[in-house]
């Protein structure tokens, strides 16, 4: 008998048991770039990214592939060309990474999605633009919200922009590396700010700030203005405005005017998203909110049930002490019959009704 036991609970653990197949994620390089004895593949960061590494992971680096493929160079001999994929949580990482990594003049360095692609230029510029392309087609695509890229730079005005110097930054540490107009603490990345920077020809800088709630940007939009005053005119002209959760501000060598109709003239637009994790507190806020309208519509409900058993129980009880008086339920004319002529009424002893 226990031998049957024992065989029938190993039957029913083997129909259980289940077998999970753990699929290798997608190459992010092209084979041609994965077969040279250099190649790399990992999560996170890598180890050899050096300084570059906390500022990777501060943008949401998942994983990355490094690669080599021998192609003839532009002076005749053959070249290594190394080719690196960084791939990001979404788009916005991906972004913010790649507004970093152009620091270097010597690589190449494009953005595709979620992923980020740098590449040194020692080819033929045919040949190196058919291996980024192979290498751009295999991509993986993400949808959704992670797929959208951030608006934010999309504010800054086109007229006298100097693109090369657009910087995006999610964290404290890419904001310091790629030049801070602001002290880094001030910001308030810790409450999921996002900031843009950018040079203006023969002008200034630029700087625009945004954040989940206005609560929040007015918070720190305080802090801005009395950093600025602290600074002075080391700062040059210095313009600070505030709309909704956006700051902007301009420091450096701009005109009073200039700078001022300048940041006038930014302004929200309505297809404004947010598509970053919310801060803590944005969270405890939303919860007491819930919580509050929750309370009150509990009251409300309770309020109403017990109106309706309050008027069943006294009008139920009214109605049954009249019937064991041998009247009827609903019949009382002192009460339901209305006098406006103003002259007393009798009222007849047979509960007929009263008389004039």
């Amino acid at each position: 008998m226990l031998l049957g036991v024992v065989l029938v609970g190993s039957s029913l653990y083997a129909q259980e048991a289940k077998t999970i197949l753990a699929m290798p994620p997608t190459p992010l390089l092209p084979e041609s770039l994965r077969a040279g004895p250099d190649h790399d593949a990992g999560n996170g960061a890598p180890s050899w990214s050096g300084a570059d590494a906390p500022i990777l992971v501060e943008d949401g680096i998942r994983r990355y592939e490094r690669g080599t493929a021998q192609s003839p160079a532009a002076k005749g001999s053959v070249s290594s060309e190394t080719v690196t994929v960084y791939q990001f949580d979404d788009a916005t990482g991906a972004y913010a990474a790649y507004s970093y990594l152009r620091k270097s003049g010597g690589d190449h360095v494009t953005l595709s999605g979620v992923s980020v692609v740098v590449s040194d230029l020692k080819l033929y510029p045919e040949s190196a633009a058919a291996l980024l392309k192979t290498v751009q087609v295999g991509l993986p695509k993400v949808g959704g919200t992670k797929g959208l890229p951030p608006l934010l730079p999309t504010y800054l005005p086109t007229k006298g922009l100097e693109r090369d110097t657009v910087k995006y930054a999610l964290g404290p540490v890419g904001y310091q590396a790629m030049g801070a107009v602001l002290p880094a603490e001030i910001v308030g990345f810790d409450k999921a700010a996002e900031v843009v920077t950018a040079k203006y020809e023969g002008k200034g800088t630029l700087t625009l700030l945004l954040y989940p709630t206005p609560q929040i940007a007015g918070d720190h939009g305080r802090q801005i203005e009395a950093e600025m005053n602290r600074q002075g005119a080391a700062a040059g002209t210095v313009k600070l405005r505030r709309e909704g959760p956006l700051v902007l501000m301009t420091t450096g060598a701009w005109k009073p005017m200039e700078a001022q109709e300048l940041v006038e003239n930014i302004h929200l637009r309505n297809e404004l998203t947010w598509n970053k994790p919310m801060p803590l507190e944005f969270h405890s806020e939303v919860r007491k909110t819930v919580s509050l309208l929750t309370s009150i519509l509990v009251f409300c409900g309770l309020g109403a049930l017990a109106a309706v058993v309050l008027a069943l129980f006294f009008g139920g009880a009214r109605a049954a002490i009249r019937v064991m008086q041998g009247k009827p339920a609903a019949t009382e004319p002192e009460f339901l019959r209305i006098d406006l002529s103003g002259r007393p009424a009798r009222i007849q002893p047979d509960g007929s009704g009263a008389k004039q």
